[in-house]
């Protein structure tokens, strides 16, 4: 072989040599800008995400005609896999599902049994020394829902004798700091979930039920005749509603909150609201027929997860 031979040879092998240590050089970059934490970590060895959901938070968290978990706030949660799905670099993520109560869903999360709940949650100040919020996805405040025929459309009507709410709920709270501070002859009972305490009220076993009003919108919708039903009074709260996700990892909620301030600044999340309070929905295909509140409209325009 000609030295001018010999030397084209080496040219080329050390331009592929320079290929593949660039590519070695560009793979160890992306390995090191991919975010780690607790949480991460954990999807990463596990090779999937356990989504926490309720079985009838109507619309945000429910259980279809299928038995399957829907809603809202499972939407948001599926774009927001689909968020971590593309900037973890993990395209097979796996989604498990997790049925939690009021009375465990912090539990849950706080402990790392799962790590998004996907419901209803309001986040406040005293959750968060437990579990971190991501940005409110609606803004709502607890009412009455009673009986059509009652005469009750306040929380110091005399006719109001027992009221019911869900347990380890900010509703159920309100309602006995507000008997405490007017000394109120209420009698409150505690519900294990949202359909129990309702049954109380058809019963007759409690005039009342207290509860976030598109909570009360959605069962209601649900039953056999809604127009047995009603919600009245003024807000006793106002609850900022998020998805939790477990403390302690600030990569994993940058994620989450990014791909959250995403669709809320793009108007993406409008058409999801549509779809699940304006528009039919299951099992009965009734609409819920709640366009979106200038608050939530407001919160939107500076998307925090920090609220009062």
């Amino acid at each position: 072989m000609s030295a001018v031979k010999t030397l084209r040879v080496w040219i080329r092998i050390a331009g592929i040599a320079c290929v593949f240590a660039a590519l070695g050089v560009a793979l160890s970059a992306r390995a090191e800008t991919l975010p780690s934490g607790p949480v991460i970590d954990r999807l990463r060895a596990e090779g999937r995400i356990v989504i926490a959901h309720r079985s009838a938070s109507v619309p945000f968290s429910y259980l279809g005609p299928d038995g399957r978990p829907i809603g809202y706030a499972l939407d948001l949660c599926e774009r927001l896999v689909q968020a971590l799905r593309q900037r973890l670099a993990l395209p097979e993520l796996a989604v498990v599902h997790r049925l939690v109560s009021p009375a465990d869903r912090l539990d849950v999360i706080a402990q790392g049994q799962a790590q998004l709940e996907c419901g209803s949650t309001t986040n406040n100040a005293e959750r968060r020394q437990r579990v971190a919020f991501t940005i409110p996805h609606y803004i709502t405040g607890a009412r009455l829902l009673v009986r059509a025929e009652s005469p009750i459309d306040r929380i110091d009507h005399p006719a109001l004798l027992r009221v019911v709410s869900t347990r380890n709920t900010t509703p159920l709270a309100a309602v006995r700091r507000i008997k405490a501070m007017r000394n109120l002859p209420l009698d409150i009972a505690e519900a294990d979930d949202h359909e129990q305490a309702l049954r109380q009220v058809e019963r007759g076993e409690a005039q009342a039920f207290v509860m976030d009003d598109v909570l009360l919108f959605g069962l209601i919708a649900q039953r056999p005749d809604p127009r047995a039903l009603a919600v009245r009074g003024r807000f006793l709260t106002t609850e900022p509603l998020a998805i939790m996700l477990p403390p302690g990892d600030p990569a994993f909620k940058a994620i989450v909150d990014g791909e959250m301030r995403r669709l809320i600044l793009g108007h993406e999340i409008e058409a999801i609201y549509r779809r699940w309070f304006e528009q039919p929905i299951p099992p009965h295909g009734q609409a819920l027929n709640l366009p979106m509140s200038y608050l939530l409209r407001d919160s939107w325009k500076y998307p925090s997860d920090q609220v009062p």
